[in-house]
């Protein structure tokens, strides 16, 4: 099992191009420096009316599949 730990800042407006499918994924930087994308799909239990703010850790097997999320 590994995991990345990322800090998010998705604004409202960005949500709901990712909830319509405008983009899918979403871009960002782990705290480690690493590069990472991911379904913004997997966020969708964190949005509130201010977007989806915090910061994450996403676990992943060593295929590196998604295996699960929580809010630190």
């Amino acid at each position: 099992m590994q995991q990345i730990i990322v800090d998010i800042s998705i604004s409202p407006d960005e949500w709901i191009k990712l909830y319509q499918g405008v983009a899918t994924d979403v871009h960002t930087t782990a705290r480690d420096g690493r590069s990472v994308r991911f379904p913004a799909r997997i966020l969708s239990r964190f949005f509130l009316n201010d977007g989806v703010r915090g910061s994450f850790r996403i676990l992943f097997d060593d295929a590196g599949k998604f295996t699960s999320i929580e809010r630190l």
